[in-house]
């Protein structure tokens, strides 16, 4: 039994995380208007406005209509969409479609495939807001590490569910102990026992009265003498 309170008290913990985490994930893609409102800055090649490992957030929001020059966008890498590129906008091809050509505050020059052509289909959203170097716990949760502190925080949940049981088992014994020891004054009278006392009241009573008349047929000789 014990053992099974302890399973559903661990997946309770465990479903209200995931709850929560989720959550939480649902709103911010919501309210940033992106499937992924963050990213870490994996290169270099907008330095010094930002650095490897800064946490970019995204506005997705921001339509690519009002995108302007000098504007820091993050998009699909327009050759093949396999990576994502966060550059400054250097110029505006085309309005129709809009077309527009980026470039790294880092590199020389644009990139053909990298920096150009970007249209609304590799368009993700505008930089809203840079976290410097938050970028590196990235590091500490890659693996083995990020299972290593699922482990622990699992393993953390179950000892934390089993001294609470423990506890609750202590307090129990304690209070019912303690009952016990109060109720001792309060023991429901033994019939049995009562009636033994009775009788026992009888007979003294009935000596006593023997006693009396004892007495009195001992004054009553002294006189007649």
């Amino acid at each position: 039994m014990a053992k099974r309170s302890i399973s559903k008290g661990v997946i309770k913990d465990i479903v209200i995380v995931v709850v929560a985490v989720l959550v939480i994930w649902i709103g911010l893609q919501i309210a940033f208007g992106t499937q992924n409102p963050f990213y870490v800055v994996a290169s270099g090649s907008m330095i010094p406005v930002l650095q490897v490992y800064d946490i970019i957030i995204i506005q997705g929001h921001e339509p690519f209509e009002e995108v302007q020059v000098g504007d820091i966008i993050v998009f699909d890498r327009p050759s093949d969409h396999n990576r994502v590129i966060v550059h400054r906008v250097q110029a505006i091809l085309d309005e129709n479609p809009k077309t527009i050509r980026t470039q790294g505050d880092a590199n020389p020059t644009w990139i053909r495939g990298t920096d150009y052509p970007i249209t609304e289909e590799e368009y993700i959203g505008k930089v809203a807001y840079v976290i410097p170097q938050v970028g590196y716990i990235t590091q500490i949760l890659k693996p083995p590490m990020n299972y290593i502190i699922i482990v622990v925080v699992i393993g953390i949940m179950i000892i934390k569910q089993f001294t609470g049981k423990k506890k609750d088992v202590e307090d129990l014994v304690s209070k019912e102990t303690l009952k016990e020891l109060s109720d001792i004054g309060k023991m429901e009278v033994d019939s049995e026992y009562s009636e033994d006392i009775k009788k026992s009241e009888i007979t003294e009573e009935e000596i006593d009265n023997l006693e009396d008349l004892k007495e009195e047929s001992k004054t009553d000789k002294e006189n007649n003498q």
